[in-house]
């Protein structure tokens, strides 16, 4: 399938989860558009499929519904904890993360040596929309970004918020559910206090070179005997 189709295929089930989210959240179309400063129109269009958020949009509204963002890639994974209260300002955080993409886009261009022309030819995408994108002048709607990272070689998560006050709490979110995924006996033995001496070592021993980790093994071996 070439990457148009790939595209507009992607729009359609991105639109699709979007609307299944929002109804999980118990949370208005106004509401939604007004957390990722779209109209009511386009966020209607984001859930019909007829057009698509950019990877910023996206963020911004994984926090507004308190969901973590692999949600938007068919994982089925919405969190019950209450929504995040610190005050943020949305709509500067959506600018900064556009400009911030679109820069990372350029980078993983240059990166694997092909020109904008043939970019465009490749996803459909007209050279100067692919311009404007790189320079953070206009979203890159998810399914193109997508798109354009399978011509390149690049992955979507490289491109997800890590240093910002929405990247923390998507870790944070990563964290607990990745806690919820340990065996049970697991979870027990790490929330006990007195097995934090064990936790630290197992997290020093996991930072040692292979060598180190022989010699240390080495060492116990010559106690035991």
């Amino acid at each position: 399938m070439d990457i148009p189709s790939q595209i507009t295929i992607r729009t359609k089930k991105l639109g699709v989860l979007i609307r299944d989210a929002r109804l999980a959240s118990r949370r208005t179309l106004d509401e939604c558009a007004r957390a990722i400063g779209v109209s009511r129109g386009v966020f209607k269009a984001y859930e019909e499929g007829r057009r698509a958020p950019s990877l910023p949009e996206l963020e911004i509204l994984v926090y507004f519904l308190n969901l973590p963002i692999d949600h938007f890639w068919s994982r089925e994974a919405i969190s019950d904890d209450p929504p995040p209260t610190e005050p943020l300002d949305l709509a500067r955080l959506v600018g900064l993360r556009q400009r911030m993409i679109g820069a990372l886009l350029r980078a993983e261009r240059m990166n694997a040596s092909i020109s904008m022309k043939v970019l465009s030819q490749k996803t459909g995408i007209s050279p100067s929309r692919l311009k404007a994108y790189e320079l953070g002048e206009r979203p890159i709607p998810l399914p193109q970004l997508e798109g354009l990272l399978t011509v390149l070689g690049g992955q979507i998560e490289t491109f997800f918020d890590e240093s910002g006050p929405i990247g923390q709490w998507m870790m944070r979110q990563q964290a607990i559910k990745d806690f919820l995924d340990l065996p049970p006996e697991l979870q027990e033995f790490v929330c006990k206090p007195v097995n934090r001496p064990y936790l630290e070592l197992a997290l020093k021993l996991s930072a040692m070179s292979t060598e180190k980790l022989r010699s240390v093994a080495e060492g116990l071996l010559d106690i035991t005997l």
